[in-house]
Parts: structure tokens; sequence; C-alpha cells
């Protein structure tokens, strides 16, 4: 079976990873893939947003099975046009897509079907942002309505703060197009969870809860990254509320999508936060998540590849999903000045791995026969083990085995959820 990942970071390194366990997996093709994905997968240099060129690859290979992971390329309608192919896929279309795509889609969205979120107010017109953000006052949440590489989101504690990133992203640009409205939310306070879905448009199974760290230094300050590190599973996600995730949450949605003539089928990503009137929805994600991913799937006792299908062919009701009972961690190695300014081309040299270890590779080229770091995020350290203190104990025993003159790591990562254990 030849089977197609687009994508070319950590996230996928971790997908192409769990769909290798299968034999039927005879052939992956990673488009681009990078320099560490490339051990696992052959690497082909078309970037993730050549849709006429992943289309046109994907047809002469004779490609089985396709598993399109970011976002842009399902935005841009890559499932679309590759189904046209005849060629299935894991992902949403197009017209699914637009939950991530468009943060005033999916916050109508909410609206309309009665899904728990932050109040909120959608501006085309920067001066009418800039004058509601005076009369509400901070902290107030300001982000870019399209994609950002997740960085288009600022959690404002001024009003000053607020007015900047209203004039960087509509009058500066500072995201393109995807700036040019934006959606400002009321501050919410509570533990954040991220929770991953593998959903066939009809049924929805979510995946083991985790916590993301999203900004570059200890402590939570800097600013924003892709994520700096992750655990799972997340201990404020409880049964309990759980349950009114499911029933206030998942099902509305995937129902609200339906409904709405966009049935999504994919991996569709819950990021919640557990406030005192019970878990909103921060956002919505049209894909994995990354680092999520990479607690995730190293913790999914089910065959990948199996449940993707199942996805595809609406048969997911009937498909076991099975996680481990354990706890994963994942520590990110990022080049030095990461996200603001870095330097790429320093060597890294890897550690050989001991059982329930692993390295995901997210930015790296190779020359000459070395690795070399190409990226901001450059690798995710990963362990597994019977407890979440090991499993962060064992991240970061890998994390620092690895050799990479210019990397920096996060030293608190699981430190929140740990306390939390402890209460």
């Amino acid at each position: 079976m030849k089977i197609l990942v687009v994508g070319g970071g950590g996230r996928e390194h971790a997908i192409i990873k769990a769909l290798r366990k299968n034999p039927a997996a005879d052939v992956i093709y990673a488009l681009p893939g990078n320099g560490g994905i490339a051990a696992d997968a052959v690497c082909v240099p078309i970037k993730a947003t050549d849709i006429e060129g992943i289309v046109r690859f994907a047809g002469e290979k004779h490609v089985d099975y396709a598993v399109v992971a970011p976002d842009d390329p399902l935005a841009l309608g890559c499932v679309d046009e590759l189904e046209k192919l005849g060629i299935p896929c894991f992902g949403p279309r197009k017209n699914a897509a637009v939950i991530e795509a468009s943060k005033a889609f999916s916050k109508a969205l909410m609206k309309k079907y009665g899904i728990p979120t932050a109040q909120h107010r959608t501006f085309t017109h920067m001066n009418e942002a800039l004058a509601y953000v005076e009369k509400m006052g901070a902290p107030i949440v300001v982000k870019a309505d399209g994609l950002a590489l997740g960085k288009g989101v600022t959690v404002a504690m001024t009003v000053g703060e607020a007015k900047a990133a209203i004039r960087e992203m509509m009058e500066g640009g500072k995201f393109g197009a995807s700036g040019s409205t934006v959606v400002i939310e009321e501050y919410l306070e509570g533990p954040e969870v991220s929770v991953l879905s593998f959903t066939d448009g009809k049924t929805v199974v979510p995946m083991v809860s985790s916590m993301d760290h999203k900004r570059a230094h200890d402590g939570d300050a800097g600013p924003n990254t892709g994520g700096m590190g992750t655990v799972a599973p997340n201990p404020y996600y409880t049964p309990e509320v759980a349950q009114r995730c499911m029933d206030e949450i998942f099902v509305p949605t995937i129902k609200a999508m339906a409904a709405e003539g966009r049935p999504f089928k994919g991996c569709l990503y819950f990021g919640l936060m557990i406030t005192r009137d019970g878990p909103k929805v921060i956002e919505y994600n049209c894909r994995f998540g990354d680092p999520e991913t990479q607690v995730v799937l190293p913790l999914l006792e089910s065959d990948l590849l199996t449940v993707m299908r199942a996805v595809t062919e609406e048969r997911l009701a009937e498909t076991e999903v099975k996680f481990s009972e354990k706890s994963a961690a994942c520590v990110v190695l990022a080049s030095k000045g990461y996200p603001v300014k870095y330097e790429s081309g320093f060597e890294i040299e890897l550690p050989k791995l001991g059982p329930d270890r692993d390295i995901f590779v997210a930015g790296a080229e190779t020359r000459d026969g070395r690795l070399l770091s190409h990226g901001g995020r450059v690798l995710g350290c990963v362990a597994v083990e019977d407890t979440l203190e090991k499993a962060v104990a064992g991240a970061y025993e890998t994390a620092d085995a690895v050799r990479f003159e210019n990397g920096f790591c996060r030293r608190d990562i699981g430190k929140r959820a740990l306390d939390a254990l402890k209460k």
C-alpha cells in the first residue's frame, strides 16, 4: 500500500511512525518531509501548499491513501482535489476545514448552535475594533481571523497592548490577509485542555487529553510559539469534565457542521478552557495539533491506519479506538531566539533511544550525511511511562542527551500538570 502524508514537521513524523506499524504500509511518501523524517519515509520536495504538485505526484505514483496533516493545505482544498482522483483521504474537505481557517465562522457556528465559548465580536474595520477594546477594557483577547501558524492570538493584559495587536494585524499586515478581520473575545480564566478527536462526520471519538505549553520561556513567559512541549493526559480533564464536553461541545459541534452541509471527517481538535461555569471552546483546529500529536499517538494502542481508514469510510462507530493508561511527555528543543529571530544550520547528534523513548524531528535537513537544524522548533523529545512524573523526567533525559549547541528548551514542561496531581 502506498501512503502519502502531506506536511513536514514533528506532527507528521509522529503520524508517519505510527502508520509504519501497520505491515500494509509498504511505502510512505512525505511531502515535503524533512531531514529526520527521511529515516522513516520517502521525502519529496513538494511544498504542503503546492496542491497542484501534490495531486500530480499522487496520480503519478498511484497512491492508495493520503493523510493531509497541516491546516494550510486543508484550507486550500487538498483533500477535495485528491478525492477527485479517486484517492481516499484522511482530513476534512475545504468547506469543513473553515472551522479553523476562519475564527469568525467558528464563532458564528458556536453562537448559532449554543456551543459554550467566550463572548466575542468580529471586526473588519480597525477603528471599530479599537473603540470596542476601549469600551470593554482589559484583559481581553485579540485573534486574527485566519490561519497564522498558531501565533495569531494576543492575550492582552492592558488596553494599550490590545490596541497594538489590532493595529499590527489590521494596519501593519502582520499576518497578511489572515489579520484583515479580527475576533475580539472576553478573557476566560481556568486551566486549558487540548482534546484531539477522530470523527467520520457522524461519530466522534475523543483521544487522550493533553496540555500544551505555548509560551517560549519558563513560567509561561515570553512570546507565543507553536508549542514548546506537551503532556498527556491532562489532569484537569476529569471524567466529569469529559462527559460535559462530549454532551455540550463535541457531539453538538459534529451535528452543527453536518447541519450546515459541512460534514467534518478527520481529526477535529478542541482547544478548551475549564472555567467556573464549565468547559468552553477557545478554538477549533481542523487537524492534529502540534505538538499534542507527539504525546497522543504514542499512547494509541489501536492501529492508526485502521482507524484513519474507518474515518474515511464512515465506519468509526464499529472500529475500536484504544489508548494506553500510561502517561506521555514531549519536550521541544528549539533554535535559540525562537520564535523571534534565530539561526539554522547547526549540527544535531541524536542519542540512542531506549524503550518508550522517541524523538520526532520537526525542523532539520540532511547535508553531507549530517543532520542540521532548519527552523524554529527542531526536535520533540518524547517519553512514555507509567506515571506523568516519570514521563516528564524521561523526556528531559532524552532532550539532555541530544547534542545541539544552538538548542534550548523550557525546563518546566509538565510542572502545572504535576502540581495539579498533588492537590
